[in-house]
């Protein structure tokens, strides 16, 4: 069994690691920067494992061990599974409930994190064959959450253990955290230090830099490094580790004689790919569209082939974009999950304003066809010829959450996290408080290769397929069912929260209980709506029709 060990740590490496390092969106706002003075961040996320779960705290005898795992993403494991143990780290007494999915969201004390794999250097990948780091960041964010309520804490905790254990990528690439409570929001990125590591050789087994989010301002991390010069002198709003910039003037990446400042960006993170650049002005032309002469990005309906023309679109440098940007209006969570739903619709990355789409309407002119997908998959690319376009909405997304952290409210009501599964273009999003005593099984049944009518992933999977029968059609059916119920939800919210304080005033736990079996049956209701909308939709666009 030893020697098949190392074997099996490669190939889960390996499968995990196939999932791309371009799927996932993070965004953080700032107290003084959203419509209702909470602290947000959001997430979408193409982990393989969308089973949502709450981990409960535990207690734990002086001396004790804290297993160090290594697949804890594999969705193929029971959910009490996390994998191959690679080492351990201490123990604590005590820890915090949180909850959990490919990567943990939120603890019971609102401590809240959300994750986006980035792009690094091939020099600092390491596998589990090439090097002795143990720790991924999805261990070192479960570790935070179980011991920790202040963001600033667990983001020099993060940092101290992938430093001490050695950063492991389990995705294919460096990784951000946006880390935050109900005061404030950092951006935590690090990167690996390549093969050959050993803790026995006193160095960093990390790279890393973390920069506070001004309680005014707004940022989005799209697969790419955003944080750019660092003021090691302001710990106010700034943390890093000891070697973040001797790593990169030992690899040639930056000479301080050259008299320029070290942009921390440019000195670990590739050359800037369009599927970042486009998400970098998606957002900025979305929230600040003034702040700057933002790229030309917009669909001209008399340039259809502009989005096509290799030598008219540019990749525009980075540094046109800040670390944060103030937003012209203030920032609701409804905000936030309409970026998440987005596909660039408007611009010339809107897939289903290609050419390709549109079909003679029989009076002389075209028409979009009502096949036209902001999805399509590579085979029906390969045969209309498609351009991919990365879009913030993914039908292989998996699952997503916008997380608001009120500190006005008692944590258990206070923090609350609108999550969907599958694909944010058709899942409704569902609260969870951070109070919540479970998650209702519905959103916690998935196996990949096993369909499963009980499962909420899989009922939405299915609608989310059939649109490919008329998509244009099929959409605007799902949100005739789905955006009523939301906005019920979006309406109600005030006054659930408001009966729960009741509640809570009284006997906490009634409070818990209270919300965990309005957000449970929410949830319940949403595999209902979209079995209801399999059915329909098979009928209504049966080939049998036409």
């Amino acid at each position: 069994m030893k020697r098949l060990l190392p074997k099996l740590l490669i190939l889960l490496f390996l499968i995990l690691r196939e999932n791309p390092v371009i799927s996932c969106t993070v965004i953080a706002v700032g107290k003084k920067a959203t419509n209702d003075g909470s602290v947000i961040i959001s997430h979408t996320d193409a982990g393989p494992d969308s089973r949502i779960y709450l981990v409960p705290g535990k207690t734990y005898p002086a001396g004790e061990k804290a297993p160090v795992y290594f697949g804890i993403q594999d969705v193929s494991k029971p959910l009490d599974d996390d994998g191959t143990i690679l080492g351990y780290i201490p123990q604590v007494t005590s820890t915090y409930a949180y909850f959990h999915s490919a990567y943990p969201h939120v603890n019971e004390v609102q401590l809240g994190i959300a994750e986006s794999t980035t792009a690094q250097h091939s020099e600092l990948d390491v596998t589990p064959e090439t090097g002795k780091q143990i720790m991924t960041i999805e261990q070192a964010m479960i570790f935070a959450l179980q011991r920790h309520k202040n963001a600033r804490e667990a983001v020099k905790f993060i940092g101290e253990l992938l430093t001490t254990y050695g950063f492991l990528p389990s995705s294919g690439g460096s990784e951000t955290l946006v880390i935050a409570d109900p005061n404030e929001a950092w951006v935590f990125e690090v990167f690996g230090v390549g093969p050959g590591w050993t803790p026995a050789s006193n160095k960093p087994g990390a790279i890393w830099a973390a920069q506070r989010v001004p309680d005014d301002q707004a940022v989005m991390i799209p697969n790419w490094s955003i944080i750019k010069e660092i003021d090691v002198n302001d710990s106010t709003n700034f943390l890093v580790s000891v070697n973040y910039r001797q790593e990169a003037i030992d690899r040639g990446w930056y000479n301080p004689a050259s008299g320029k400042p070290f942009i921390w960006q440019e000195a670990y993170a590739p050359i800037p790919i369009e599927y970042a650049t486009s998400r970098f002005w998606l957002f900025h032309h979305t929230f600040a569209p003034n702040f700057a002469p933002w790229p030309d990005r917009l669909y001209d309906p008399k340039k259809p082939f502009k989005a096509i023309q290799p030598y008219y679109q540019s990749v525009e440098p980075l540094s046109i974009y800040p670390f944060s940007v103030a937003p012209e209006k203030k920032i609701s969570f409804q905000d936030v999950i309409a970026f998440q739903r987005s596909t660039f619709e408007g611009t010339i990355y809107d897939m289903t304003l290609d050419p390709a789409w549109f079909v003679p309407d029989g009076k002389g002119g075209y028409e979009k066809s009502p096949l036209a997908t902001p999805f399509p998959d590579s085979e029906l690319r390969k045969l209309l010829k498609l351009t991919y376009r990365r879009p913030v909405a993914r039908h292989r997304g998996h699952y997503g959450m916008v997380l608001q952290l009120r500190g006005w409210l008692p944590n258990e009501i206070g923090g609350v996290y609108w999550i969907y599964l599958d694909n944010p273009y058709f899942s409704p999003y569902i609260p969870i408080y951070a109070g919540n005593l479970s998650v209702a099984e519905t959103y916690n049944i998935y196996d990949p290769n096993k369909y499963d009518e009980k499962s909420a992933r899989w009922a939405i999977d299915f609608v989310d397929n059939l649109a490919n029968l008329k998509f244009q059609s099929v959409i605007k059916d799902v949100r005739a069912v789905r955006d009523p119920f939301e906005a019920e939800m979006f309406t109600n919210q005030q006054k659930i929260e408001a009966d729960a304080l009741a509640l809570y005033r009284k006997k906490p736990k009634s409070a818990r209980e209270f919300l965990t079996k309005y957000t449970n049956s929410k949830m319940d209701q949403v595999t209902a709506m979209f079995h209801n909308l399999r059915n329909e939709i098979l009928v209504k666009y049966t080939n049998n029709r036409e």
